[in-house]
Protein backbone atom coordinates (compact mmCIF):
# COMPACT_ATOMS: atom_id res chain seq x y z
CA UNK A 1 0.00 0.00 0.00
CA UNK A 2 2.69 2.30 1.00
CA UNK A 3 4.82 1.28 -2.75
CA UNK A 4 1.71 2.18 -4.56
CA UNK A 5 1.18 5.34 -2.24
CA UNK A 6 4.37 6.06 -3.37
CA UNK A 7 3.99 5.69 -6.52
CA UNK A 8 1.07 7.83 -7.23
CA UNK A 9 2.49 10.53 -5.62
CA UNK A 10 5.11 10.33 -7.83
CA UNK A 11 3.04 10.10 -10.95
CA UNK A 12 1.05 13.54 -9.39
CA UNK A 13 4.29 15.36 -8.70
CA UNK A 14 5.44 14.93 -12.68
CA UNK A 15 2.56 15.72 -13.78
CA UNK A 16 2.31 18.71 -11.35
CA UNK A 17 6.12 19.34 -13.06
CA UNK A 18 5.15 19.05 -16.11
CA UNK A 19 1.85 21.61 -16.07
CA UNK A 20 3.60 23.77 -14.66
CA UNK A 21 6.68 24.02 -16.87
CA UNK A 22 3.65 24.49 -19.77
CA UNK A 23 2.18 27.54 -17.75
CA UNK A 24 5.29 29.34 -17.21
CA UNK A 25 6.47 29.05 -20.53
CA UNK A 26 3.00 30.63 -21.73
CA UNK A 27 3.48 32.96 -19.41
CA UNK A 28 6.32 33.85 -20.69
CA UNK A 29 5.46 34.87 -23.58
CA UNK A 30 2.57 36.31 -22.87
CA UNK A 31 5.27 39.00 -20.37
CA UNK A 32 7.46 39.19 -23.78
CA UNK A 33 4.30 40.47 -25.48
CA UNK A 34 2.86 43.00 -23.34
CA UNK A 35 6.86 44.40 -22.71
CA UNK A 36 7.50 44.84 -26.68
CA UNK A 37 3.48 46.70 -26.24
CA UNK A 38 4.91 48.78 -23.46
CA UNK A 39 2.43 47.43 -21.27
CA UNK A 40 4.72 47.42 -18.25
CA UNK A 41 2.64 46.26 -15.31
CA UNK A 42 0.85 42.88 -17.15
CA UNK A 43 4.45 42.39 -18.17
CA UNK A 44 5.63 42.49 -14.46
CA UNK A 45 2.50 40.48 -13.22
CA UNK A 46 3.26 37.83 -16.30
CA UNK A 47 6.64 37.57 -15.35
CA UNK A 48 5.92 37.00 -12.15
CA UNK A 49 3.40 34.17 -12.55
CA UNK A 50 6.35 32.46 -14.77
CA UNK A 51 8.51 32.72 -12.01
CA UNK A 52 6.26 30.74 -9.65
CA UNK A 53 5.31 28.50 -12.60
CA UNK A 54 9.46 27.86 -13.34
CA UNK A 55 10.03 27.41 -9.24
CA UNK A 56 7.74 25.07 -8.87
CA UNK A 57 9.24 22.60 -11.82
CA UNK A 58 12.57 23.23 -10.66
CA UNK A 59 13.41 24.90 -13.99
CA UNK A 60 16.09 27.06 -11.95
CA UNK A 61 17.52 28.94 -15.47
CA UNK A 62 14.16 30.01 -16.81
CA UNK A 63 12.58 30.56 -12.96
CA UNK A 64 15.74 33.30 -12.28
CA UNK A 65 15.50 34.67 -15.86
CA UNK A 66 11.67 35.53 -15.11
CA UNK A 67 12.90 36.59 -10.99
CA UNK A 68 15.45 39.46 -12.79
CA UNK A 69 12.98 40.63 -15.32
CA UNK A 70 10.47 40.87 -12.57
CA UNK A 71 13.21 43.00 -10.65
CA UNK A 72 13.86 45.39 -13.46
CA UNK A 73 10.49 45.99 -13.92
CA UNK A 74 9.95 47.20 -10.26
CA UNK A 75 13.22 49.08 -10.67
CA UNK A 76 11.91 50.76 -13.65
CA UNK A 77 9.01 52.06 -11.57
CA UNK A 78 11.35 52.79 -8.59
CA UNK A 79 9.99 50.20 -6.55
CA UNK A 80 12.83 49.29 -4.81
CA UNK A 81 12.30 47.06 -2.05
CA UNK A 82 9.81 44.86 -4.43
CA UNK A 83 12.74 44.88 -6.49
CA UNK A 84 15.30 43.94 -3.65
CA UNK A 85 13.34 41.21 -2.31
CA UNK A 86 12.48 39.18 -5.69
CA UNK A 87 16.36 39.58 -6.14
CA UNK A 88 16.91 38.04 -2.53
CA UNK A 89 14.27 34.90 -3.84
CA UNK A 90 15.95 34.46 -6.52
CA UNK A 91 19.43 33.76 -4.96
CA UNK A 92 17.36 31.26 -2.71
CA UNK A 93 16.32 29.27 -5.81
CA UNK A 94 19.29 29.28 -7.27
CA UNK A 95 20.67 27.97 -3.99
CA UNK A 96 18.17 25.19 -3.69
CA UNK A 97 18.91 24.34 -7.00
CA UNK A 98 22.76 24.12 -6.91
CA UNK A 99 22.06 22.14 -3.59
CA UNK A 100 19.85 19.34 -5.45
CA UNK A 101 21.85 18.86 -8.42
CA UNK A 102 25.14 19.40 -6.84
CA UNK A 103 26.41 21.92 -9.65
CA UNK A 104 27.18 25.41 -9.26
CA UNK A 105 25.36 28.28 -11.35
CA UNK A 106 27.28 31.47 -10.81
CA UNK A 107 25.68 32.93 -14.57
CA UNK A 108 22.17 32.89 -12.74
CA UNK A 109 23.65 34.62 -9.67
CA UNK A 110 25.57 36.77 -11.75
CA UNK A 111 21.91 38.08 -13.06
CA UNK A 112 20.92 39.01 -9.90
CA UNK A 113 23.85 40.55 -8.58
CA UNK A 114 24.06 43.10 -11.86
CA UNK A 115 20.47 43.94 -11.63
CA UNK A 116 21.56 44.41 -8.12
CA UNK A 117 24.16 46.50 -8.45
CA UNK A 118 22.16 48.90 -11.43
CA UNK A 119 19.96 49.99 -8.40
CA UNK A 120 22.52 50.95 -6.50
CA UNK A 121 24.25 52.86 -9.02
CA UNK A 122 20.98 54.58 -9.64
CA UNK A 123 20.77 55.23 -5.95
CA UNK A 124 24.23 56.27 -5.74
CA UNK A 125 25.20 53.92 -3.34
CA UNK A 126 29.00 53.52 -4.22
CA UNK A 127 29.86 50.99 -1.21
CA UNK A 128 26.93 48.79 -1.81
CA UNK A 129 27.31 48.96 -5.78
CA UNK A 130 30.97 47.61 -5.23
CA UNK A 131 29.93 44.70 -2.99
CA UNK A 132 27.45 43.46 -5.80
CA UNK A 133 30.21 44.51 -8.45
CA UNK A 134 32.64 42.63 -6.51
CA UNK A 135 30.47 39.32 -6.14
CA UNK A 136 30.00 39.73 -9.86
CA UNK A 137 33.29 39.69 -10.59
CA UNK A 138 33.71 36.48 -8.71
CA UNK A 139 30.77 34.62 -10.48
CA UNK A 140 32.45 36.13 -13.95
CA UNK A 141 35.68 33.82 -12.99
CA UNK A 142 33.59 30.49 -11.47
CA UNK A 143 31.80 30.74 -15.20
CA UNK A 144 34.82 30.52 -16.96
CA UNK A 145 34.86 33.84 -18.96
CA UNK A 146 31.55 33.39 -20.46
CA UNK A 147 30.30 36.81 -18.51
CA UNK A 148 33.95 38.77 -19.07
CA UNK A 149 32.08 41.29 -22.02
CA UNK A 150 29.08 41.61 -19.36
CA UNK A 151 31.35 42.60 -16.43
CA UNK A 152 33.59 44.88 -18.35
CA UNK A 153 30.70 46.78 -19.36
CA UNK A 154 29.48 46.76 -15.95
CA UNK A 155 32.44 47.86 -14.80
CA UNK A 156 32.59 50.65 -16.96
CA UNK A 157 29.18 51.80 -15.73
CA UNK A 158 30.17 51.90 -12.12
CA UNK A 159 33.50 53.81 -12.94
CA UNK A 160 32.09 56.49 -14.77
CA UNK A 161 29.07 56.55 -12.42
CA UNK A 162 31.09 57.03 -9.86
CA UNK A 163 33.96 59.81 -10.84
CA UNK A 164 36.70 56.87 -11.93
CA UNK A 165 36.77 57.49 -15.24
CA UNK A 166 40.12 56.32 -15.59
CA UNK A 167 39.22 52.84 -14.43
CA UNK A 168 36.14 53.49 -16.39
CA UNK A 169 38.29 54.30 -19.81
CA UNK A 170 39.96 51.03 -18.97
CA UNK A 171 37.42 48.83 -18.73
CA UNK A 172 35.34 50.39 -21.58
CA UNK A 173 38.50 49.78 -23.82
CA UNK A 174 39.01 46.79 -22.77
CA UNK A 175 35.65 45.43 -23.96
CA UNK A 176 35.91 47.95 -27.09
CA UNK A 177 39.43 46.25 -28.15
CA UNK A 178 37.86 42.92 -27.63
CA UNK A 179 35.21 43.54 -30.21
CA UNK A 180 37.31 44.77 -32.77
CA UNK A 181 39.61 42.23 -32.67
CA UNK A 182 36.70 40.18 -33.77
CA UNK A 183 35.34 43.07 -35.55
CA UNK A 184 32.08 43.05 -34.22
CA UNK A 185 32.02 46.39 -34.63
CA UNK A 186 27.62 46.37 -33.87
CA UNK A 187 28.35 44.91 -30.52
CA UNK A 188 31.11 47.62 -29.63
CA UNK A 189 28.49 50.63 -30.91
CA UNK A 190 25.85 48.56 -28.76
CA UNK A 191 27.94 48.52 -25.66
CA UNK A 192 28.46 52.41 -25.89
CA UNK A 193 24.84 53.45 -26.58
CA UNK A 194 23.94 51.01 -23.80
CA UNK A 195 26.39 52.77 -21.77
CA UNK A 196 24.98 56.21 -22.86
CA UNK A 197 21.68 54.82 -22.37
CA UNK A 198 21.89 53.80 -18.78
CA UNK A 199 23.93 57.21 -17.66
CA UNK A 200 20.88 59.33 -19.45
CA UNK A 201 18.55 57.14 -17.26
CA UNK A 202 20.59 57.39 -13.78
CA UNK A 203 21.05 61.69 -14.67
CA UNK A 204 24.64 60.82 -14.52
CA UNK A 205 25.77 64.01 -17.03
CA UNK A 206 29.11 63.54 -16.57
CA UNK A 207 28.91 59.93 -18.24
CA UNK A 208 26.88 61.26 -20.81
CA UNK A 209 28.76 63.94 -22.12
CA UNK A 210 32.14 61.90 -21.54
CA UNK A 211 30.45 58.36 -23.46
CA UNK A 212 29.28 60.56 -26.30
CA UNK A 213 32.77 62.30 -26.63
CA UNK A 214 34.49 58.76 -26.72
CA UNK A 215 31.20 57.37 -28.51
CA UNK A 216 32.13 60.23 -31.61
CA UNK A 217 36.04 59.40 -31.35
CA UNK A 218 35.35 55.55 -31.59
CA UNK A 219 33.05 55.95 -34.64
CA UNK A 220 35.36 57.97 -36.59
CA UNK A 221 38.13 55.37 -36.34
CA UNK A 222 35.75 52.85 -36.80
CA UNK A 223 34.77 54.72 -40.07
CA UNK A 224 38.46 54.32 -41.12
CA UNK A 225 39.36 51.10 -40.25
CA UNK A 226 35.81 50.17 -42.07
CA UNK A 227 36.99 52.33 -45.25
CA UNK A 228 40.41 50.22 -44.73
CA UNK A 229 38.98 46.85 -44.23
CA UNK A 230 36.69 47.48 -47.42
CA UNK A 231 39.54 48.94 -49.50
CA UNK A 232 41.19 45.88 -48.33
CA UNK A 233 38.43 43.58 -49.33
CA UNK A 234 38.12 45.66 -52.98
CA UNK A 235 41.91 45.28 -53.16
CA UNK A 236 41.61 41.41 -52.54
CA UNK A 237 38.84 40.87 -54.62
CA UNK A 238 40.81 42.54 -57.39
CA UNK A 239 43.65 40.60 -56.98
CA UNK A 240 41.45 37.55 -57.13
CA UNK A 241 39.99 38.94 -60.37
CA UNK A 242 43.36 39.42 -61.56
CA UNK A 243 43.92 36.06 -60.99
CA UNK A 244 40.91 34.93 -62.02
CA UNK A 245 41.48 36.78 -65.49
CA UNK A 246 45.59 35.06 -65.76
CA UNK A 247 44.76 31.44 -64.79
CA UNK A 248 41.89 32.08 -67.47
CA UNK A 249 44.39 33.62 -69.97
CA UNK A 250 46.30 30.64 -69.41
CA UNK A 251 43.63 27.84 -69.63
CA UNK A 252 43.01 30.15 -73.06
CA UNK A 253 46.30 29.92 -74.37
CA UNK A 254 46.37 26.30 -73.47
CA UNK A 255 43.13 25.22 -74.72
CA UNK A 256 44.42 27.16 -77.64
CA UNK A 257 47.94 25.39 -78.23
CA UNK A 258 45.85 22.07 -78.09
CA UNK A 259 43.40 23.40 -80.37
CA UNK A 260 46.63 24.11 -82.53
CA UNK A 261 48.61 20.70 -81.66
CA UNK A 262 45.55 18.94 -83.01
CA UNK A 263 44.42 21.10 -86.12
CA UNK A 264 48.21 19.80 -86.96
CA UNK A 265 47.71 16.57 -86.21
CA UNK A 266 44.98 16.13 -88.58
CA UNK A 267 46.78 17.68 -91.12
CA UNK A 268 49.64 15.65 -90.93
CA UNK A 269 46.75 12.58 -90.35
CA UNK A 270 44.72 13.82 -93.21
CA UNK A 271 47.98 14.18 -95.29
CA UNK A 272 48.97 10.57 -94.08
CA UNK A 273 45.56 8.92 -95.18
CA UNK A 274 45.89 10.65 -98.55
CA UNK A 275 49.19 9.51 -99.53
CA UNK A 276 48.36 6.16 -98.02
CA UNK A 277 45.24 5.98 -99.96
CA UNK A 278 47.70 6.83 -103.25
CA UNK A 279 49.82 4.37 -101.83
CA UNK A 280 47.26 1.82 -101.45
CA UNK A 281 45.61 2.37 -104.92
CA UNK A 282 48.91 2.16 -106.19
CA UNK A 283 49.42 -1.18 -104.51
CA UNK A 284 46.07 -2.32 -105.80
CA UNK A 285 46.92 -1.41 -109.32
CA UNK A 286 50.39 -2.81 -109.04
CA UNK A 287 48.74 -6.30 -107.51
CA UNK A 288 46.11 -6.51 -110.40
CA UNK A 289 48.77 -6.00 -112.98
CA UNK A 290 50.86 -8.91 -111.48
CA UNK A 291 48.31 -11.27 -111.06
CA UNK A 292 47.55 -10.01 -114.83
CA UNK A 293 50.67 -10.74 -115.55
CA UNK A 294 51.00 -14.25 -113.66
CA UNK A 295 47.39 -15.06 -115.33
CA UNK A 296 49.50 -14.53 -118.47
CA UNK A 297 52.66 -16.78 -117.71
CA UNK A 298 50.13 -19.80 -116.27
CA UNK A 299 48.98 -19.35 -119.21
CA UNK A 300 51.46 -19.14 -121.29
CA UNK A 301 52.89 -21.94 -119.60
CA UNK A 302 50.32 -24.09 -119.92
CA UNK A 303 50.11 -23.03 -123.70
CA UNK A 304 53.67 -24.30 -123.81
CA UNK A 305 53.28 -27.23 -121.63
CA UNK A 306 50.33 -28.18 -124.19
CA UNK A 307 53.03 -27.19 -127.16
CA UNK A 308 55.79 -29.30 -125.94
CA UNK A 309 53.73 -32.24 -125.41
CA UNK A 310 52.31 -31.58 -129.12
CA UNK A 311 55.75 -31.84 -130.30
CA UNK A 312 56.38 -34.73 -128.53
CA UNK A 313 53.39 -36.15 -129.96
CA UNK A 314 53.89 -35.09 -133.62
CA UNK A 315 57.45 -37.17 -133.39
CA UNK A 316 55.92 -40.53 -132.45
CA UNK A 317 55.11 -41.10 -136.17
CA UNK A 318 57.97 -39.92 -138.28
CA UNK A 319 60.66 -41.71 -135.36
CA UNK A 320 58.51 -45.04 -136.10
CA UNK A 321 59.78 -44.77 -139.48
CA UNK A 322 63.66 -44.33 -138.78
CA UNK A 323 65.63 -47.29 -137.87
CA UNK A 324 65.17 -47.62 -134.29
CA UNK A 325 68.68 -49.22 -133.65
CA UNK A 326 70.57 -46.19 -134.81
CA UNK A 327 71.78 -44.27 -131.38
CA UNK A 328 70.32 -40.73 -132.36
CA UNK A 329 66.28 -42.21 -133.09
CA UNK A 330 66.79 -44.15 -129.97
CA UNK A 331 67.66 -40.79 -128.10
CA UNK A 332 64.64 -38.76 -129.83
CA UNK A 333 62.11 -41.48 -128.89
CA UNK A 334 64.13 -40.94 -125.37
CA UNK A 335 63.27 -37.65 -125.22
CA UNK A 336 60.15 -37.66 -126.61
CA UNK A 337 59.06 -39.75 -123.58
CA UNK A 338 61.02 -37.68 -121.02
CA UNK A 339 58.90 -34.30 -122.37
CA UNK A 340 55.97 -36.21 -122.28
CA UNK A 341 56.26 -37.69 -118.48
CA UNK A 342 57.32 -34.11 -117.64
CA UNK A 343 54.42 -32.23 -118.98
CA UNK A 344 52.29 -34.64 -116.85
CA UNK A 345 53.62 -34.50 -113.84
CA UNK A 346 53.98 -30.55 -113.99
CA UNK A 347 50.07 -30.76 -114.90
CA UNK A 348 49.21 -33.00 -112.03
CA UNK A 349 51.33 -31.70 -109.25
CA UNK A 350 48.31 -31.10 -106.51
CA UNK A 351 47.32 -34.54 -107.05
CA UNK A 352 49.51 -36.62 -104.41
CA UNK A 353 50.37 -40.46 -104.95
CA UNK A 354 48.60 -42.88 -103.17
CA UNK A 355 50.50 -44.19 -99.94
CA UNK A 356 50.94 -48.04 -98.67
CA UNK A 357 52.51 -49.76 -96.31
CA UNK A 358 55.66 -51.53 -96.98
CA UNK A 359 58.28 -53.65 -95.75
CA UNK A 360 61.41 -51.26 -95.86
CA UNK A 361 63.93 -53.87 -95.62
CA UNK A 362 62.10 -55.97 -98.68
CA UNK A 363 61.49 -53.32 -100.80
CA UNK A 364 65.48 -51.74 -100.75
CA UNK A 365 66.40 -55.18 -101.56
CA UNK A 366 64.01 -55.95 -104.42
CA UNK A 367 65.11 -52.15 -105.84
CA UNK A 368 68.73 -52.85 -105.59
CA UNK A 369 67.54 -56.21 -107.40
CA UNK A 370 66.36 -54.33 -110.39
CA UNK A 371 68.49 -51.67 -110.63
CA UNK A 372 71.82 -54.11 -111.23
CA UNK A 373 70.72 -54.98 -114.40
CA UNK A 374 70.52 -51.37 -115.60
CA UNK A 375 73.86 -50.15 -113.58
CA UNK A 376 77.50 -50.38 -115.09
CA UNK A 377 79.00 -53.38 -113.94
CA UNK A 378 82.05 -53.04 -110.99
CA UNK A 379 81.21 -50.75 -108.40
CA UNK A 380 79.22 -52.56 -105.14
CA UNK A 381 76.23 -51.69 -104.25
CA UNK A 382 75.38 -52.47 -100.57
CA UNK A 383 71.76 -51.75 -98.71
CA UNK A 384 71.00 -50.47 -95.37
CA UNK A 385 67.74 -50.46 -93.59
CA UNK A 386 65.88 -51.56 -91.02
CA UNK A 387 63.53 -54.51 -91.05
CA UNK A 388 60.36 -52.30 -90.48
CA UNK A 389 57.18 -51.23 -91.99
CA UNK A 390 56.40 -47.28 -93.55
CA UNK A 391 53.97 -46.05 -95.60
CA UNK A 392 54.87 -44.69 -99.16
CA UNK A 393 54.35 -45.10 -102.67
CA UNK A 394 56.69 -48.13 -103.78
CA UNK A 395 56.12 -47.47 -107.91
CA UNK A 396 57.06 -44.11 -107.69
CA UNK A 397 60.00 -44.32 -104.87
CA UNK A 398 61.47 -47.21 -106.20
CA UNK A 399 61.47 -45.65 -109.81
CA UNK A 400 63.23 -42.56 -108.46
CA UNK A 401 65.72 -44.68 -106.51
CA UNK A 402 66.44 -46.99 -109.87
CA UNK A 403 67.35 -43.68 -111.45
CA UNK A 404 69.50 -42.57 -108.86
CA UNK A 405 71.65 -45.89 -108.67
CA UNK A 406 71.87 -46.37 -112.17
CA UNK A 407 73.30 -42.23 -112.13
CA UNK A 408 75.47 -43.42 -109.52
CA UNK A 409 77.09 -46.55 -111.39
CA UNK A 410 77.60 -44.25 -114.42
CA UNK A 411 80.37 -41.82 -111.81
CA UNK A 412 81.27 -44.67 -110.16
CA UNK A 413 84.30 -46.01 -110.91
CA UNK A 414 85.00 -50.06 -110.90
CA UNK A 415 86.42 -50.37 -107.12
CA UNK A 416 83.63 -47.91 -105.84
CA UNK A 417 80.75 -48.14 -103.64
CA UNK A 418 77.26 -47.49 -103.73
CA UNK A 419 74.80 -47.48 -100.92
CA UNK A 420 70.93 -47.40 -100.47
CA UNK A 421 69.96 -46.59 -97.13
CA UNK A 422 66.70 -45.57 -95.06
CA UNK A 423 66.41 -43.89 -92.53
CA UNK A 424 63.07 -42.65 -90.55
CA UNK A 425 63.43 -38.88 -89.32
CA UNK A 426 60.08 -38.35 -87.81
CA UNK A 427 57.20 -39.39 -86.68
CA UNK A 428 55.86 -38.98 -90.39
CA UNK A 429 59.61 -38.18 -91.93
CA UNK A 430 61.05 -41.00 -94.33
CA UNK A 431 64.19 -40.32 -95.91
CA UNK A 432 66.10 -42.89 -98.95
CA UNK A 433 69.74 -42.36 -99.53
CA UNK A 434 72.06 -42.94 -102.20
CA UNK A 435 75.30 -42.36 -101.54
CA UNK A 436 78.47 -42.96 -104.60
CA UNK A 437 82.67 -42.84 -104.13
CA UNK A 438 82.57 -41.21 -107.67
CA UNK A 439 83.69 -38.28 -108.92
CA UNK A 440 80.82 -36.17 -107.53
CA UNK A 441 79.06 -33.27 -109.21
CA UNK A 442 80.83 -29.90 -109.89
CA UNK A 443 79.66 -26.01 -107.70
CA UNK A 444 78.59 -25.26 -111.95
CA UNK A 445 75.97 -27.82 -112.91
CA UNK A 446 74.58 -27.78 -108.92
CA UNK A 447 72.29 -25.63 -109.44
CA UNK A 448 71.06 -26.90 -112.99
CA UNK A 449 70.24 -30.73 -111.52
CA UNK A 450 66.67 -30.52 -111.48
CA UNK A 451 65.94 -27.33 -113.60
CA UNK A 452 64.92 -29.04 -117.36
CA UNK A 453 65.97 -27.93 -120.55
CA UNK A 454 68.89 -25.69 -118.66
CA UNK A 455 71.44 -26.31 -121.37
CA UNK A 456 71.74 -27.45 -124.98
CA UNK A 457 72.74 -30.92 -124.62
CA UNK A 458 74.11 -33.69 -127.25
CA UNK A 459 70.81 -36.57 -126.52
CA UNK A 460 72.81 -39.05 -127.31
CA UNK A 461 74.53 -38.17 -124.06
CA UNK A 462 71.03 -37.66 -122.30
CA UNK A 463 68.94 -34.98 -121.90
CA UNK A 464 68.98 -34.56 -118.25
CA UNK A 465 65.45 -34.69 -117.67
CA UNK A 466 65.58 -37.88 -115.20
CA UNK A 467 66.28 -35.40 -112.32
CA UNK A 468 63.16 -33.04 -113.04
CA UNK A 469 61.22 -35.78 -113.17
CA UNK A 470 62.44 -37.18 -110.00
CA UNK A 471 62.27 -34.10 -108.31
CA UNK A 472 58.10 -33.53 -109.45
CA UNK A 473 58.01 -37.08 -108.69
CA UNK A 474 59.18 -36.80 -105.02
CA UNK A 475 56.86 -33.26 -104.59
CA UNK A 476 53.92 -35.74 -105.47
CA UNK A 477 54.46 -37.66 -102.63
CA UNK A 478 54.45 -34.69 -100.26
CA UNK A 479 58.12 -34.78 -99.85
CA UNK A 480 61.05 -33.39 -102.19
CA UNK A 481 64.58 -34.69 -103.91
CA UNK A 482 67.91 -32.99 -102.59
CA UNK A 483 71.48 -32.90 -103.34
CA UNK A 484 74.01 -32.96 -100.31
CA UNK A 485 76.05 -30.71 -100.49
CA UNK A 486 78.30 -31.19 -97.48
CA UNK A 487 79.18 -34.60 -98.47
CA UNK A 488 82.36 -34.56 -100.61
CA UNK A 489 83.47 -37.89 -100.85
CA UNK A 490 81.13 -38.49 -104.38
CA UNK A 491 77.58 -37.73 -104.71
CA UNK A 492 74.81 -37.87 -102.07
CA UNK A 493 70.86 -37.90 -102.88
CA UNK A 494 68.09 -37.73 -100.47
CA UNK A 495 64.62 -38.47 -101.21
CA UNK A 496 62.44 -37.76 -98.24
CA UNK A 497 58.94 -38.68 -98.27
CA UNK A 498 56.37 -37.25 -96.13
CA UNK A 499 52.93 -40.36 -95.52
CA UNK A 500 50.58 -37.21 -94.35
Amino acid sequence: MKKLTTLLLLLFICAAGSFAQSRGDELMKQAKSALDAKEYVKARYNYLQSYNAFASAKNYPQAAEAGVNVAKLYHRENYYKEAFDILNKVDMIVAQGEAETGKTMPELHYKAANERMNMYVKLKNPVRAKDCLNRMEEYAKSAGGKLAGDLLYSQANYYYTFGQNALGDAAINKLIETYQKEKDYEKADECYRQLIATATRTNNARLVARTYERYNSWTDSIRAITAKDELQAMKAKYDDSLKTIEEKDHSLAVKTGIIVTLGILLCVLAAALVVGFIILMRYIALNRKLKKNIMIANEHNTLKTEFIRNISAQMEPTLATLDQRLPAVQALRNFSSHIQELSDLESSLSEHYEMQDNNVLAFCEKVADDAKGLMKPGATLSVNAPKMSAKFNPEEVEAVLVHLLVNASLNTPADGKITLEFKKRGAHTLQFIVTDTGCGISEEYRDKLFKPFAEVRDLTQGDALGLPICSLKASKMNGSLTLDGDYTHGARFILEVHDK
